[in-house]
């Protein structure tokens, strides 16, 4: 078999489980689930710019990604986060009202971190963001609100106050979610003719797709020369899915598809964008990577919202990284389903 080619350097992210310590602020590392490990360690997202924007509900932490350009000085450290609302009328196909997007950048030479690299060991006080914000114990995000009884725990929200009640301030909340490191690699293609699907495995494939995405028992009852039929004359999403189900079989444990200034693979033919719209600074938005539906299977979905649901989520950012200070910055995010 010939050697595997790169293709477009796509960088594929991957779970694993790691010491939690190094999933801290001062490690700057790309982790799913739990809290968030800040980057800024000021001017945080509010509770207001945490909010769903279709039930008004606080969202919750989904996931980080540590992608930092020395080439630009402001953006020497890099992170993206994305936040997601858990509430089950919000998971709407092809809508990404319950999901929000910040990116937050700081110089080399910043008022939170050494210069150096971080020293893999414990400590016994982390740099975080608590040093200068009273956070919520439960979600880590910002906690205005503060128990009113021992004045010493703060929350975002009555609702998390009364799930932390409900636990006795134990140390560590039971709504947290799994909590992962995400690892990258770059994407390897094989070259033509070493892994070519034949015509059998491909209806295979369509036979699994009707069941699973159409929910229909049709593959079963089909002859192998009327499904070659549907798969020839399918509608367009049915042949995008084949496509992007093909491709993601290369490497079916991924979560995530890094291609800053390319392209997603899409899940369906549309909806797609119409429009991306501009940064606030007006520069444009470029694709940087998108989260793919099998990191469902690595968070605790009954705990997130049992109708959290995903094709793929595209996440869209500044051109330009635009300068933020200490300020968290908002970015676009598209999610796209299979209907």
């Amino acid at each position: 078999m010939a050697a595997p080619t790169v293709d477009k350097h796509v960088e594929l992210g991957f779970v694993e489980e790691t010491d939690k310590f190094l999933l801290k602020s001062r490690f700057f590392p790309s982790k799913v689930g739990g809290r968030p490990a800040w980057l800024s360690l000021k001017s945080l997202p509010t509770p207001e710019e945490l909010s769903c924007s279709l039930c008004s509900k606080l969202m919750k932490f989904l996931m980080q990604i540590y992608s930092p350009d020395p080439s630009k000085e402001s953006c020497f450290h890099r992170t993206i986060f994305i936040f997601v609302c858990d509430n089950t009328n919000c998971c709407k196909s092809n809508c990404a009202g319950h999901l929000v997007v910040f990116r937050s950048q700081l110089q080399q030479i910043n008022e939170f971190y050494s210069s150096k690299p971080p020293v893999e060991a414990r400590v016994d006080k982390e740099i975080d963001a608590s040093l200068h914000n009273k956070l919520c114990r439960v979600c880590g995000c910002l906690g205005p609100k503060t128990c009113g009884k021992c004045h010493k725990v703060s929350y975002c929200s009555k609702e998390h106050q009364a799930v932390d009640w409900k636990e006795n301030h134990k140390q560590e909340c039971s709504s947290d979610s799994a909590e992962f490191e995400l690892v990258t690699e770059t994407e390897n293609v094989p070259t033509k003719g070493t892994k070519e699907k034949n015509d059998a495995t491909k209806m295979k494939e369509y036979e699994e797709f009707l069941k699973s995405a159409k929910g229909s028992d049709a593959g079963e009852s089909l002859p192998d020369s009327e499904l070659q039929s549907m798969a020839g004359k399918g509608t367009d999403n049915d042949k995008q899915l084949l496509k992007f189900k093909e491709r993601i079989s290369f490497e079916p444990e991924q979560v995530l598809r890094y291609d800053k200034g390319g392209e997603p693979l899409w899940i369906a033919h549309s909806p797609k964008p119409q429009a991306i719209p501009d940064c606030d600074c007006g520069a444009k938005r470029q694709f940087e990577f998108q989260v793919l539906p099998h990191l469902l299977s690595h968070l605790n979905v009954d705990r997130l919202g049992a109708s959290l649901d995903w094709g793929t989520l595209c996440v869209y950012t500044c051109v330009d990284s635009c300068e933020t200070g200490n300020q968290y910055k908002r970015e676009f995010i598209f999610k796209q389903d299979v209907i």
